[in-house]
């Protein structure tokens, strides 16, 4: 069986981090996303679907996105029954996200000056050299 999900969307709302009972992060945010079908009217369609990270992810997504931020989503479906407070059963689809990109900056006048900051060191590939290194005649470059 596949289940896997890959989305580009916008944030409709401020992403909500709370924390496990364990101490983990969870964060959930809505996505809006484009339909390719129109309305009748010839408006665009829209749909709304709800994404949950985890851990690292999560606190990520709630530090470096906002509403409007425009990112992708790559996960699996998920779906849970629960009863509300008035003892109706509800049901939820939602995207369990393995990986959230953010698909573009802050702008200038946000967060000027700052840097953002992450737990993890960046990888550098130590077997790749840089092109400005290479000492090559340029009758042997393509371009």
């Amino acid at each position: 069986m596949i289940n896997r999900v890959v989305l580009v969307g916008r944030l409709t709302r401020d992403p909500e981090l709370k924390r496990t009972a364990s101490g983990n992060s969870v964060s959930t945010f809505t996505l809006a996303l484009d339909n390719r079908q129109k309305n009748p009217d010839g408006s665009k369609s829209t749909s709304f679907i709800s994404c949950v990270c985890f851990q690292l992810t999560a606190d990520n997504v709630t530090k470096f996105t906002r509403k409007g931020s425009l990112v992708g989503v790559e996960g699996r479906l998920n779906q849970r029954s629960f009863t509300r407070a008035d003892g109706t059963k509800g049901s939820v689809v939602e995207v369990l996200c393995d990986s959230v990109q953010f698909l573009e900056s802050k702008s200038p006048s946000e967060g000027a000056g700052e840097t953002p900051v992450f737990d993890d060191e960046p990888r550098v590939d130590e077997g790749k050299s840089n092109i400005e290194n290479l000492d090559l005649p340029d009758d042997d470059l393509p371009f």
